[in-house]
């Protein structure tokens, strides 16, 4: 997010961002796009959402609990089944599949067995006697038996229709997988796939402290420095000092070149975007203050009189900084991405260039979307929004 793409996105694109970032956050809310395709839009600009889809379907892809539920390349699904079989996990999905299992063994070896006779299965595919609202207690019985198989590992996610998961027997996912499943990485010990998951953390992170790493993969116990002391002595991590901070800083050796363009001051940021609230690089809110000054929490979550800034806010990345953020929501039978409000951080004066900027990149984000028109509601500070809708209306 440096700087944008000069050229179009292509599949393989898509493929290679999701191995940089190591994984792809899942989440089903969609007031604007859902949060995985806004995470690769900032980052490739405008693209086909059904790539995603895609690639899964075809195996380039698979689902798994890593951050949260995630999608991860194929070539890395192998570290993650190994590390949930090796590790005990305290996750809320691994804990209520647990107790789906106690309570009902026999209905859901039924359903596994349905799911080897016959084939991929979605929820949708079994009816419910009573209406729930949300959240996993509240889902039909199958539902969370399907869950359960799924956190558990014998079920895995073959492909997605209207983002809806079809499940089928893990080991038919992992037939189909593109580059090939990996079976010997299932008997790594646990040290060498922990040692694998601080590296891929550095590595995604760009530039970290000790105390960031462990929750990029959900690592127990948290990383410190004395674990880091043998990666530094190998080379495969590199040991700076960021100003401000008063802890060392770490840099994967992949990064060596980049660093050194940052020492020199030749890393030029040109990029302005609309990050995803569950982008992961807004994931650690301690990190957030530290890099960028910017304090950020997801309010979808908050009751709406206690929300400071909206329900879907999504922060606003220019040239390095987070500036600001703004409230959105798409509304695509009419064609228009709303703007109900738009904050600008206090510190922050805003330039002509920035606006225009900010202005383009709301622009890029709704056209991509189809949801081509903006209305744009409240903006602190309030003289920004006629600069704002002048640049639409040029």
């Amino acid at each position: 997010m440096l700087q944008p793409s000069r050229k179009r996105a292509t599949r393989n694109d898509l493929l290679a961002c999701i191995q940089r970032m190591r994984l792809l956050q899942i989440d089903s809310i969609h007031v604007v796009a859902r949060s995985p395709y806004l995470v690769l839009h900032a980052r490739l600009g405008s693209y086909p959402q059904s790539w995603l889809e895609e690639a899964l379907e075809a195996g380039r892809i698979a689902e798994c609990w890593a951050h949260e539920a995630c999608f991860v390349t194929a070539s890395d699904i192998g570290l993650h089944r190994a590390w949930r079989a090796q590790s005990e996990s305290t996750h809320w999905a691994d804990k209520h599949a647990a107790r789906a299992r106690d309570a009902h063994p026999e209905q859901m070896q039924a359903l596994l067995e349905r799911v080897r006779v016959s084939g991929p299965v979605r929820a949708s595919d079994f009816e419910r006697a009573d209406r729930g609202a949300s959240g996993w207690w509240e889902w039909k019985p199958e539902k969370r038996w399907l869950e359960a198989w799924f956190a558990s590992g014998e079920l895995m996610v073959t492909r997605r229709e209207r983002f809806q998961r079809i499940y089928d027997l893990a080991e038919r996912v992992l037939d189909k997988l593109d580059p090939s499943f990996d079976h010997a990485v299932l008997t790594m010990p646990q040290a060498a796939l922990r040692k694998r998951f601080i590296l891929d953390s550095v590595r995604a992170l760009g530039v970290t402290q000790a105390r960031w790493i462990a929750d990029y993969f959900r690592l127990k116990p948290a990383v410190d420095e004395r674990e880091l002391t043998p990666l530094l002595a190998t080379g495969e991590l590199l040991s700076v000092q960021v100003a401000g901070w008063k802890s060392p800083a770490y840099v994967h050796r992949d990064h060596a070149a980049l660093l050194e363009k940052a020492r020199e001051g030749r890393l030029r940021a040109t990029n302005t975007v609309l990050l995803s609230p569950f982008d992961p690089l807004i994931w650690d809110r301690a990190r957030l203050r530290d890099m960028f000054d910017f304090d950020y929490s997801i309010e979808c979550y908050v009751p709406a009189a206690k929300r400071k800034y909206g329900y879907y806010v999504l922060p606003i990345l220019h040239r390095g900084r987070l500036i600001g953020r703004l409230d959105a929501k798409a509304h695509r039978a009419e064609g228009v991405f709303e703007v109900k409000a738009l904050f600008l951080e206090k510190q922050v004066e805003p330039s002509q260039r920035m606006l225009e900027e900010l202005a383009q990149a709301i622009s890029d984000t709704a056209a991509w979307h189809d949801t081509p028109k903006i209305r744009l509601g409240r903006c602190r500070p309030t003289a920004i929004g006629s600069v704002l809708r002048a640049h639409w209306r040029g």
